[in-house]
């Protein structure tokens, strides 16, 4: 993806966040020279992967296979295994009309999608089998809470207000629904880590590779290796 691009879809999902009132933390708003001169009390959001998450998935079309992501709020692995630990994530995310996120289950996450606003959200779901193929077998969820049973491969609608919750390895492919609208999808979830938690059934990249052909709005939760001050990357 260009820097550019980037930088444009964020611009337009800032105006999308405006209309549905949704406010993004202080963070959010930091330019990378502001970055820059951060220290080691901006160290959370580097290791709990805060932040902006723009990617194609590899597609080289955003609109058409593409997700609009920023952190809010996130532990890391490592809280997982303390008995006081920071244990859960939120995501928001904006997902255009048929803009399709690839089919992927979580190993360790189990998570709540959320249909905060806008349009309506279409998620097909499916088993995974032990192998990681698309099982057969009926798909037992809880949308607000009511037990729904479902056949491999349907699909669920979430309307605004409603949500559904997705068990670790459940398959699941989502977009927006055709002529209803932009959507505001929020994610409560255990401890995020994109790095090593997605288990895509199709070949994808989770994260884009970026033409610079302009400086950066504000940093992706890639780019803080690159611009941030290296303060930020100690333990000490």
């Amino acid at each position: 993806m260009k820097r550019s691009e980037i930088n444009e879809i964020i611009r337009k999902g800032e105006k999308f966040f405006a209309k549905q009132q949704f406010l993004l933390p202080p963070f959010a708003k930091w330019s990378p020279d502001e970055w820059r001169k951060k220290g080691r009390e901006c160290s959370d959001i580097i290791r709990q992967q805060l932040g902006w998450d723009i990617t194609d998935f590899g597609s080289g079309n955003f609109h058409k296979q593409g997700l609009f992501l920023f952190t809010v709020r996130n532990g890391t692995l490592d809280e997982l295994k303390k008995a006081d630990g920071k244990i859960y994530a939120e995501k928001i995310m904006i997902v255009e009309e048929q803009q399709v996120t690839p089919t992927h289950f979580h190993f360790q996450k189990m998570e709540d999608i959320i249909n905060r606003g806008g349009g309506n959200l279409l998620i097909r779901i499916w088993n995974s089998t032990d192998n990681g193929e698309l099982a057969e077998t009926d798909v037992v969820l809880y949308l607000d809470g009511v037990k729904h049973t479902f056949k491999a491969g349907e699909t669920i609608r979430l309307a605004p207000g409603e949500s559904v919750c997705l068990r670790q390895r459940i398959y699941h492919r989502f977009w927006g629904e055709k002529g209803a609208g932009t959507v505001l999808v929020g994610e409560v979830s255990r401890v995020n880590d994109d790095n090593i938690d997605n288990r895509f059934y199709d070949k994808v990249g989770r994260f884009p590779e970026i033409e610079e052909d302009e400086e950066p709005l504000y940093l992706l939760m890639k780019d803080y290796k690159k611009y941030c001050n290296p303060e930020l990357f100690t333990n000490k």
